[in-house]
């Protein structure tokens, strides 16, 4: 009977330099999985991982996500990329394929309010968020010394009425090439098309209020007057459309007539920390496939 060493087992299982996360979606047809599955054993690799979802198996769109290991990954990527163009054509699949090991860079963006940048940082410390926080830019430079103190790079853009193209011009120089995803931490000031285009689907912000609902100011205030019962937050994609970009997560808290405004916001902030952490950790682990203005998230 032979043994197998525990340990090496298990190092092979925790190894990232190994694993890759496929992301697929394309017109839903018989074969596809069978077709991914039988590449994949082709080509050496064992599948860790795998879900998919279907929105009409007549007609509708088929998503799909699928984890693998293979042996020497770095140096036999680019040859499977291009071997698997043929499965993707016969399926007309849009697709794209992760290292678990190449973690995505992050810049957030914050202005005076910290509870979501905070939640942020401490996930990362903690190892919980495999990211790379690259920087925090801020119109304000209330948060240098919290945000130093963790090592990041802080960069304090002001952004006035007079100075917005100038401010954001400095914010691209300093994203540009060195950023995989915007994290808008309660950041008060309104990113321009522009920007936008350049991070397609690749910036995140967190809305106040579970959406659609209390747009504009004071939202907190909204809500007290109108005697609300939940209140909740909304982590999504930025779009051209104010707050009406791809939903990634969303949580609520019941509340009642008892609860003031004050007590209102306090359980906001939680809620909004706990929400757009959730959908940041679940981007950098190419969990999300944006169909639409949908999101599908294997989570």
């Amino acid at each position: 009977m032979s043994h197998i060493n525990q340990p090496q087992v298990n190092k092979r299982l925790e190894d990232k330099s190994i694993r890759a996360r496929m992301l697929i979606s394309c017109p839903d047809k018989a074969g596809i999985v069978a077709a991914v599955s039988q590449f994949l054993y082709e080509q050496g690799a064992n599948i860790v991982q795998s879900d998919q979802y279907t929105m009409d198996p007549e007609g509708g769109m088929f998503f799909m996500r699928i984890e693998f290991d293979l042996l020497e990954l770095e140096q036999r990527l680019p040859s499977l990329q291009e071997d698997f163009n043929r499965v993707a054509d016969r399926f007309t699949m849009r697709w794209s394929i992760f290292r678990a090991a190449r973690q995505k860079r992050i810049a957030i963006f914050v202005s005076k309010e910290d509870h979501c940048l905070v939640e942020l940082l401490w996930q990362w410390q903690a190892g919980d968020l495999d990211a790379e926080i690259s920087m925090v830019i801020s119109n304000h430079d209330d948060m240098r010394g919290l945000v130093e103190s963790f090592g990041i790079p802080y960069h304090h853009v002001p952004v006035t009425a007079d100075t917005k193209v100038e401010a954001e011009q400095k914010q691209r120089e300093l994203t540009a090439g060195k950023i995989d995803l915007i994290v808008l931490a309660r950041y008060m000031q309104i990113v321009t098309p522009k920007f936008i285009e350049q991070y397609h689907n690749r910036i995140i912000n967190i809305h106040h209020s579970f959406l659609p609902a209390f747009v504009g100011g004071k939202p907190y205030q909204q809500a007290y007057n109108r005697g609300v019962k939940l209140i909740g937050a909304t982590a999504h994609y930025v779009t051209e459309e104010l707050d009406g970009g791809p939903i990634i997560e969303q949580d609520v808290q019941r509340v009642s007539h008892r609860d003031n405004v004050n007590e209102l916001k306090r359980m906001g902030r939680h809620i909004e920390r706990i929400v757009l952490a959730r959908a940041v950790k679940w981007h950098v682990e190419d969990r999300l496939l944006v169909y639409q203005n949908k999101t599908v998230a294997f989570v």
